[in-house]
């Protein structure tokens, strides 16, 4: 199937330590980046939107580079794809955890 219907080669067996250090450092970058305001504000509740901006920008700012080192023909467009589904799905996770019993 992936051969012929994806186009894809088997993946290479030796590259399996370089993808799994790839996609994990990439994890902990991404998910460093919205905790990185809580780190310096002391104070939880002005932490919040400085961490929601952040991470809004970096999510423009990576879809326009990955839009360039694709080549897609609009670039901000793809970047503002990538901030508003970020922004759904980081949305989405906030109000699940505010609809959580609290202790």
């Amino acid at each position: 199937m992936m051969r012929y219907e994806l186009n894809l080669e088997k993946p290479d067996p030796s590259r399996v330590w370089v993808s799994a250090l790839t996609i994990g450092g990439s994890y902990f970058m991404g998910g460093l980046v919205p905790l990185i305001p809580y780190m310096l504000i002391a104070d939880a509740s002005n932490a919040l939107p400085v961490s929601i901006l952040g991470t809004l920008i970096v999510l423009f700012i990576f879809g326009y580079v990955k839009a360039k080192f694709v080549g897609v023909d609009k670039p901000v467009r793809s970047a503002v794809e990538m901030t508003i589904v970020g922004a759904a799905a980081g949305g989405a996770a906030f109000g699940i955890a505010k609809m959580m019993p609290q202790p």
